[in-house]
């Protein structure tokens, strides 16, 4: 399946209607799914009506937004009016929204066709999208290995191309991470930058939404659409959006553009081929024209531990409202309230989802408090203020994405504590609140995609785009497909 340029061009010609393009991703959808699993939900009917809805515009000579008519995936954490938004859990599992999500809606008013709600780990907690309780979703590039977590079926469904862009939340790497280990570009914006008006808590202080792309430009594009102020989102950010795809240029600007190296990204628990990939990433930013030195977060690998204290504790109080009450499962046969509650909780909820629960609800108990989340909250300033000092000596700061490539479903399932640090070098940057793009920069011996990751200061996602899209350009990595 083409670009997004690509395809605007053949509507805007008339070369290709929005329904061809539009039935091609759907026949891919439905010979692939049985082996691939990205969607929970195919919106066939709903994408053929946009299509046709798009298809009409065109007829009569109307301007058509550049995203008209191309197919996207959705992660099902988002709501969606009148479709299910499960969030990969028993306990939401036939719950329909009544309302919409205000990035889906600027989507639907953007004329994109949404072709259906891709699959995640439970309410976007985990790393290999296998704590879904529906189904495992598999790699494009090799259907034994996951595709990375929370956001999996979004990252697959782009690799495989059973969608042009698609949608993912990152809360503490949930877009970069399956971007890496499935080849794609991903990207988490600021913190507010994109409206969470929709998207179904996990923790409220880090989740953000953004996109997916095969490219770079097509992410730009995507951000383009759902970026902006909105006033239904308490934490949304009054800012000027600019147009992401004005500074994409093969070249980076005349002037040298400094970018640093995190040194406490490298060394122990780093694949060396995951090393060798982002040296030559690095050899190949420098051959471009940046200047490279290396910089110091001394608290980088704090993220990780405080992360799981923050992140957890502001679950355990966003997830409280599934109780059987209000909407979604309850349990049948119940004596009383309380044994409602727990019999509802005990058997609409996943075990990583009821550790993580557990986890919060503990640091948030008196006389821990103090302890644990409090002192997490500190060691976060302290992580923000290592970026704020390396952003004073340098534009753009570089590190893998991922300390390894993707792994064998299964493989770390039951070892929490391991498939907690799949997310090492992303978590920092959702504490900090900062932009980060993951964007392909090698394969392994194996044939697995390998990540890049790139982080802006706050609402410097022009520059990153400008960044990653002239090192993608100057390599062949995005053109590479999943023989699938």
């Amino acid at each position: 399946m083409a670009f997004i340029r690509e395809l605007h061009t053949h509507l805007v010609k008339k070369e290709r209607s929005a329904v061809e393009i539009t039935q091609e991703a759907l026949d891919r959808i439905q010979a692939l799914e049985p082996k691939l699993h990205s969607f929970l939900c195919v919106t066939a009917e709903l994408a053929l009506l946009q299509a046709r809805k798009v298809d009409a515009k065109i007829a009569t000579g109307e301007n058509i937004s550049t995203l008209a008519g191309i197919p996207i995936g959705i992660k099902d954490n988002m709501c969606t009016k009148g479709i299910p938004t499960t969030c990969a859990s028993r306990i939401l599992e036939n719950f329909v929204p009544p309302y919409e999500s205000t990035v889906t809606q600027k989507l639907a008013n953007a004329d994109a066709v949404m072709v259906g709600k891709t699959n995640l780990d439970e309410f976007a907690m985990g790393g290999s999208t296998e704590t879904s309780a529906f189904q495992l979703t598999a790699n494009p590039w090799d259907l034994s290995r996951v595709p990375g977590g929370s956001s999996g079926g979004s990252a697959a469904a782009v690799a495989a191309e059973e969608c042009v862009v698609s949608i993912g939340s990152d809360t503490g790497g949930s877009i970069r991470q399956p971007a890496s280990f499935c080849g794609v570009v991903g990207m988490k914006p600021t913190y507010g930058l994109v409206s969470r008006y929709g998207l179904v808590a996990f923790a409220s202080s880090l989740d953000q939404i953004g996109p997916f792309g095969r490219t770079v430009e097509d992410a730009a594009i995507l951000l383009n659409a759902i970026a902006g102020h909105d006033p239904k989102d308490s934490t949304s950010l009054k800012v000027e959006i600019p147009d992401y795809t004005v500074n994409l240029k093969p070249e980076l600007p005349k002037g040298k553009l400094r970018i640093g190296v995190i040194k406490e990204t490298f060394g122990e628990g780093l694949d060396s081929e995951v090393e060798q990939a982002i040296n030559k990433a690095l050899e190949q930013l420098q051959a471009l024209g940046a200047e490279i030195q290396e910089i110091s977060c001394p608290r980088f690998r704090d993220g990780l531990p405080s992360y799981y204290i923050i992140a957890p504790s502001e679950a355990s109080a966003n997830l409280a409202r599934y109780d059987g009450v209000k909407y979604g499962y309850r349990a049948p046969d119940a004596e009383n309230l309380l044994s409602m509650y727990t019999r509802t909780r005990a058997t609409g909820f996943g075990a990583e989802v009821k550790r993580r629960i557990m986890i919060g609800t503990y640091a948030l108990s008196a006389g821990y408090y103090d302890a644990y989340y409090l002192k997490a909250q500190k060691v976060r300033t302290l992580i923000k203020q290592d970026f704020e000092k390396a952003f004073e000596k340098v534009d753009v700061l570089v590190c893998p994405t991922a300390p390894s490539t993707a792994f064998k479903a299964g493989e770390k399932t039951a070892d929490p504590l391991s498939m907690y640090l799949v997310d090492l070098m992303t978590i920092p940057v959702n504490l900090a609140g900062l932009p980060g793009i993951s964007v392909p920069c090698g394969f392994d011996s194996h044939g697995l995609p390998i990540g890049l990751q790139l982080i802006g200061n706050v609402l410097r996602e022009d520059q990153l785009f400008q960044v990653a899209y002239a090192y993608e350009q100057s390599t062949t990595w995005h053109q590479h497909k999943p023989k699938i």
